[in-house]
Formats: structure tokens, sequence, C-alpha cells
């Protein structure tokens, strides 16, 4: 039975108002720090057998900042200014993870407003789980009894606090509460990360900024050897300045290569056993602009799981590379194609972006990705048309859509103009424009199920064999062409909304 306790929360701390974006992290960081310690503490008492006196309670902490008037300095970026004059907020985690995010969005605001920050503890209480960022594991260390009676002492995950009407666009204040600053409340920024943890088997701090989905094994096995060449000691002046920009290398379980050519440090992690469900890999660089793949599997639902999660990291862009059907007579086996569009069959999503909106391509990212092409296959021009369409993609829900009476969904492909067909690209597209991070689609065609062409063990194997090497170095490409052209271009307007948040 549960006993209603009184409640203990951690030492009070006074708002402050602060004028510089590094002193309002350095205040965020002493806050959290001290929500978390107290927090931590309580528990481990509570795991050792004490019975507590009260409820422990702890909160996030908090940035506020008050505008008078609407004032841009700079009209060319998407983020980092309020709609207009008004209170703004947001709660805030993990300054540790978050650091240089944090300080970039203040600085901005300073820089677009000439505000101050007050820095405070917020009434959202951290739930205990989240007060542990690398997992407290509560399930493991306490006995059944013990486990029944955590909800007795401390505040457990509240789904309440963590919807999505904020980022989809359907969120009202209440009279008197600040408008949001943030896409993501702290409490839905911590689930997201402990999901992480869960479905790939890496720390939140390995991922980094730019992002490979991919829907086969084939790619991942190719990615692993690459990441670990990487890694590898060069003799090669221009090889090694290449390599040396990658300072590691993280598989499941974070094991870590290290680069030999930037010194002898020992790898470090065990390898995972089982895989996790989602496996993600990581060519990390100090600045978190390196590339991770993440093998989704196949379908629409892991893709939009794992998008969204990988959202709260806000990531700069992410792009879809697998496999799809070719749907015309005239594409080839081994045929790339570059969506620039898509048909919404995959149906996760229809609730959080529904299906009238449309889903643009982005200049940026679809440039990027035919350089690449170009680049890798040394075709330009008309040439590449040879081997590279760009058209509709329709992404389904069911794999085995060729087993029924398809008169009907070929028809609406011919009528959508589509070319090819996936469970995955239309999802992570969607989940893009949905979250505000640049994405993009660059398939390859494996079979022409309308034409005769079906995948069967040995042609499929082959044709794995012959482009997968290929297609995923078109893609490593294109993310290095977009960090070379500098986050600032590539987070477009055409994602924000009318009154959209200041947070990138």
């Amino acid at each position: 039975m549960s006993v209603m306790r009184s409640r203990q929360s951690s030492p009070f701390h006074p708002t402050e108002k602060l004028g510089d974006a590094l002193a309002a992290l350095a205040r965020v960081r002493e806050l959290y720090g001290n929500s978390t310690e107290y927090l931590c503490s309580a528990f481990l008492r509570f795991a050792a057998g004490e019975d507590l006196d009260a409820r422990v309670r702890a909160c996030y902490p908090f940035v506020q900042i008050q505008t008078h008037r609407a004032t841009r300095a700079d009209s060319r970026l998407s983020y980092g200014f309020v709609a207009g004059p008004g209170r703004y907020a947001t709660t805030l985690t993990r300054p540790d993870l978050f650091g240089d995010y944090y300080v970039e969005q203040f600085r901005l605001l300073q820089l677009n407003h000439a505000i101050d920050f007050e820095i405070g503890v917020s009434k959202v209480p951290i739930p205990i789980h989240f007060a542990f960022p690398d997992d407290i594991h509560t399930a493991g260390d306490l006995d059944p009894q013990r486990l029944q009676r955590l909800g007795e002492y401390f505040d457990l995950p509240d789904l309440a606090m963590m919807d999505d009407s904020i980022v989809n666009g359907t969120h009202e204040p209440k009279v008197r509460d600040p408008t949001p600053l943030a896409l993501f409340t702290a409490p839905r920024v911590d689930y997201s990360l402990h999901r992480l943890k869960h479905y790939t088997g890496a720390l939140p701090e390995h991922f980094q900024n730019f992002v490979l989905f991919t829907n086969y094994q084939f790619y991942v096995d190719e990615f692993v050897k690459l990441g670990r060449e990487l890694m590898s000691h060069t003799a090669d002046a221009e090889e090694r300045d290449y390599r040396s920009q990658y300072i590691a290398f993280v598989e499941p379980g974070d094991v870590t290569t290290w680069n030999a050519n930037l010194g002898n440090r020992a790898p470090e992690g065990a390898a995972l056993l089982p895989q996790p469900q989602m496996p993600a890999y990581h060519l990390r660089r100090a600045d978190h602009s390196g590339i991770t793949m993440v093998n989704i599997g196949i379908g629409p639902s892991n893709a939009k799981t794992i998008t969204d999660h990988i959202a709260v990291l806000r990531p700069h862009a992410w792009v879809m590379l697998g496999h799809c059907a070719g749907l015309r007579n005239t594409q080839r086996l081994g045929d790339y194609v570059l969506a620039h569009g898509y048909v919404r069959d995959d149906h996760v999503l229809d609730a959080d972006v529904p299906l009238w909106v449309p889903i643009p391509a982005l200049a940026e990212v679809q440039l990027a990705l035919e350089e690449a092409v170009a680049q890798v296959t040394q075709l330009k021009g008309y040439e590449l048309k040879s081997i590279m369409r760009t058209g509709t993609v329709a992404t389904v829900d069911n794999r085995n859509w060729e087993l029924r009476v398809h008169r009907e969904a070929v028809q609406r492909f011919s009528q959508s103009r589509a070319i090819a067909l996936d469970m995955e690209s239309a999802t992570v597209a969607a989940n893009g424009f949905r979250f505000r991070v640049p994405y993009g689609t660059l398939l390859c065609v494996s079979d022409k199920p309308l034409h005769g062409e079906i995948k069967l063990p040995g042609m499929a194997n082959r044709f794995y064999r012959e482009r997968v090497d290929q297609h995923l170095k078109i893609g490593i490409l294109a993310l290095e062409l977009l960090r070379k052209n500098g986050a600032q271009r590539l987070h477009s307007r055409k994602l924000r909304s009318f009154a959209e948040v200041a947070f990138q």
C-alpha cells in the first residue's frame, strides 16, 4: 500500500539575472548539479536499505527571458530569436552534454534581443531515473519489494510531461505561462536520452551532428570496416590529414577505437551481446560534427522511433541511405534515386504531421547528395542521369504489398509519379520536417517487382557486394560537404513555423 509522505526538496536557490551566456551556462550547471547530486545521494541511501523520512524532490533548472520589442540583428538565420514581445522560458537538462549548444542559443538571443537571462529552479521535478545520466539500473539493483516502494520516495517519469505538442505546433500556453523557448522540455529530452542507450547501445555523447540511417546490415558492415581503417596509422601525409579529422570510432557497447594518427591510446569498452535493436556507430570529431550511422532495420515504426529520440540531440542533418524497389522499367538494378518528394503510405506520423502537410525537398541537402554522386562515380551533367534519377519515393508499411491485388496501388504510384518504393524514407523525411532537422534520401534500386526482377539470394548478394561500398562513400561524402558548407546555411527557414521557438 502506498503511504502518503511529507516532501523534502533540495535546498532553495534564488533566481538570478545574468547578462552573459557563459555565466548563464555556469549557473545552469550549478543548479542541475545540485539537484541531481541531492537525488542521487538520497537514492543510494534508499538502495542501501534506509527508509527515508520524507519524499525526496529536486527540480530542473530553467532559463527565462523577457522581450519588450521585436528586434533582430540578423534576418538570415532561421533560429536564435523570438517571435515578438513577451516572456519565454524552457527547462534545461544535461548541461554536460548540451553545454556548447546552450551557449550558442543564449549568445544568439543576446545578439538579437539584447536581453538578460533569468536562471532559476523550475517546478518540474527530475524523475529519479533521469538523475543518473548513465542509468541507475533500478530494476536490477533493487529487490521487488524495494522497487515497488520507489514511487513513495521519488518522482518517477511522467508521460504527461513528455508530449510533443510544442514540436507539433499544437501547444497552447496557459494564461500567464511563458511561451516555450525550445522544442523539447527537459523531461522529454531525458526520456529520449535514456531510450537512445536502450535502442542503439551507445551513450548520447557519442552521437554526432550528421546522421546516416540505413535499412540493411551490409551498409553497417562497410561503415565498420571504413571506421576501423580510418583509425589505423598511415604514412601518407594527405591521407593522414583526412583521417585525423576523426578522433575515434565507437561501436555499440561504447567500444572505442582511438585514431592511431593522433596518439597511442588503448581501445575501450566491451562489445554488446546480444546486439541492440538499432545499433549505432560513430565516426567522432572533437566538435561532434562527425558522422553517426544507425541500422534502423525495416519498417516505418523503427524509423519513427529512432528519429523521435535522436531529434533531441539537435543534429544538423540526417540522410536515409538504403535500398528500394524501382518502379520504372527504365531503371536498372544499382541505379540511384534522389528523393524530391514522398508518397506517405507509412501511416505512423499521420497524427503528428497530417497528410495535407507537404514535405519539401531541401536544396542544400539535395545539392550535396547530387555532388557526392558525381564525385564518387566521376559522372557529371547529362551523364549522371544514366545512373541516378530524381523523383518521388513512395513509403509503405506493408513489406509484402505485392501479394495483394495491387492494381489500385500501382495506379496511385503512377499518378504520384513515384519512381521508387521503400518502407522508411518518407518517415525519416517527415520526422525531419516535424523536428526541424534537415533531411534527405538517396536510395539504390535493389529489385524491380513490377517488372519481374525480385530479390533472390544469389542475385541480392552480388548486387550488395557491387553497390554498397560506393553508395556508402557517397553518403559520407555528402555529409562532409554539408559540414563544410556550414550549419547556418543548412538550417532552412522552410522548416520553421509562424511563431517558432528560438532554440535551433
